[in-house]
């Protein structure tokens, strides 16, 4: 079959020549759309559920809030384990789904999940799903830097720029495409803060709950109706939104013989931070700032690279002096990676190209050695986007490891034809015709072709037992495995395919043989005698590679 194949091939030269250059267009394209990022995603398919019950002890949210949501949620089709924990006014569930499962149909189930255990939920108490991103969505973190000669009154203070952070910038960033969220660290949250007086409260005869709802009562506007006057219609609304100190001191919590009992006059009204338990920390100072969470399935590189134009069309709304600035970026990481790759594949094509300049003397055929390198890795990311393979440091480290066996066979078609050209040459004693380059090139093909075949077949299986692997190893080694095999099923393609034509094209005269080579001649100098040697003492040679053997044993499993 792989002799019909190199046949047709010849026969065919300008439909192979055809198909190929429309491989290397999807290549390209597949380059270009294949997802990109630092590592593999290792996290599991999961959903996070979250609630919020203030005040209450991890207990009281275990028993009313994480119970009930636990147990409503591993009914769910395709849930493999549901994990929670429970913390002071605070729930997380867990619930991992089966690799299988798609993301959005999981939170779409869960979702449903969550409305019917609604009526067993404390009142105020309200389950919502957390982002639509993975363990490893953490693509971009930045800081606010103040420039104290710029800004105002010679800088900001942490909770002025933890507002700006919560109600400018993390908006602005959210709307990113690709982005699932943006958390805030540092800084302190803004409170308006209520410092009752025990003994002024009892003076005036007030309770706890007199005070939490006067003031839940106060801050809310109320709808009223439309007056018509001269013809013009007026809108009639109670404004009571809390705007500063002065409103909330002035709440009425109480009538005391008709005497108003404001709050100012039991308690102490202030603006402070909320309670926190983590700090933001840049160059040994307390700085605020964000972190980008990207959304599952999206393109880390294409995200980071749409966060850093928002960022940069914000800057000037900013206020003077304040700028962003990142302490951690992804893309610097992808680069690297991909930078990996090039500078391999850079360096592959110059040792193939001077080793076949070295061994072959025959300069037209170094094309045909070092085309298919780079057409084997399109052909790799034309299936990587096709299996739904990210270009990550594994699945590239896959396509760099298989890049020095890539060449292997075309090298040895490539000789093959120079060598029976010589020799037909020579028998002939003139220049061969291009019908007779034909001829030598068919037969020279077909005779290396079934065992390059086989051996490349050889090389692809020997990763067969990592396709075993399951879990979190398998997530890890897959991409390798999967790269690799496809760079080397398109080198073996290629081989019996295209490299035939090629040789049939850019295979001419005049060829050098062994004999006028000095570098040959230097190296077949030392083989020669080492290989008498060897043929000559061979259960020697035998002992010493079983005793090499056992001494890689010993340190391997002793």
């Amino acid at each position: 079959m792989i002799e019909r194949i190199i046949e047709w091939s010849l026969k065919n030269r300008f439909f192979v020549t055809c198909a190929t250059l429309l491989l290397i267009a999807l290549g390209i394209r597949a380059v270009y759309l294949t997802p990109v990022d630092a590592i593999p995603d290792l996290t599991e398919n999961q959903v996070l559920v979250y609630a919020d019950w203030s005040g209450r002890s991890p207990q009281e949210v275990e028993d009313q809030v994480t119970y009930p949501l636990t147990t409503g949620l591993q009914g769910l089709s395709g849930v493999k384990e549901v994990r929670a924990t429970s913390m002071f006014g605070f729930s997380l569930s867990t619930v991992i789904f089966e690799d299988g499962v798609d993301t959005y149909f999981a939170r779409t189930r869960v979702l449903e999940r969550l409305n019917f255990l609604q009526n067993s939920m404390p009142d105020g108490v309200t389950p919502q799903l957390g982002p639509d991103a993975s363990g490893l969505g953490w693509i971009y973190q930045y800081y606010l830097h103040v420039d104290p000669e710029k800004a105002e009154d010679g800088g900001y203070d942490l909770a002025r720029l933890r507002s700006l952070q919560d109600w400018q910038i993390r908006y602005q960033l959210a709307s990113v495409q690709g982005v699932a969220e943006v958390a805030s660290i540092g800084g302190f949250v803004k409170q308006y803060q209520i410092e009752l007086s025990s003994a002024r409260m009892r003076a005036a005869n007030v309770t706890m709950m007199d005070v939490m709802t006067a003031v839940q009562n106060a801050n809310l506007n109320v709808g009223g109706k439309v007056v018509e006057e001269n013809g013009a219609e007026f809108v009639l609304r109670g404004i009571g939104l809390v705007g500063g100190i002065e409103d909330l001191e002035l709440v009425t919590v109480k009538a005391m013989d008709g005497t108003p009992v404001y709050l100012k006059d039991i308690a102490t009204v202030q603006i402070g931070g909320d309670f926190r338990r983590g700090t933001l920390d840049i160059d040994g100072h307390e700085a605020v700032g964000g972190t980008v969470v990207m959304r599952t399935g999206e393109n880390a590189k294409a995200v980071i690279a749409r966060v850093k134009e928002k960022i940069a069309s914000i800057q000037h709304s900013l206020p003077p002096g304040v700028s962003i600035r990142p302490f951690y970026d992804r893309s610097e990481l992808i680069d690297n990676t991909i930078g990996t790759l090039k500078h391999a594949l850079v360096e592959e094509i110059i040792l193939v190209t001077l080793a076949h300049i070295i061994f072959l003397w025959h300069f037209r055929s170094i094309l045909i050695v070092t085309l298919p390198l780079p057409i084997s890795i399109l052909i790799s990311f034309l299936l990587m986007k096709e299996t739904g393979i990210t270009s990550n440091i594994m699945s590239l480290t896959g396509i760099a490891i298989a890049i020095g066996v890539l060449v292997d066979a075309a090298i040895v078609v490539t000789e093959n034809v120079l060598r029976h050209c010589e020799q037909a040459e020579e028998k002939k004693g003139d220049r061969l015709t291009r019908g007779e380059t034909w001829d030598v090139t068919l037969v020279a093909c077909k005779q290396v072709g079934r065992p390059i075949f086989f051996a490349m077949a050889i090389i692809i299986l020997a990763f067969v037992p990592v396709f075993a692997l399951t879990g979190q190893e398998g997530k890890l080694f897959h991409p390798l495995a999967f790269t690799k095999t496809f760079a080397m099923i398109g080198s073996t393609l290629l081989a019996v395919t295209l490299v035939p034509v090629l040789c049939s094209v850019l295979v001419r005269g005049p060829f050098h043989s062994e004999e006028r080579n000095i570098v040959m001649k230097l190296l077949l100098r030392i083989y020669e005698p080492a290989l008498d040697w060897a043929l000559s003492h061979r259960k020697t040679v035998v002992g010493i590679a079983v005793v090499i053997l056992a001494i890689a044993l010993l340190e391997a499993f002793g």
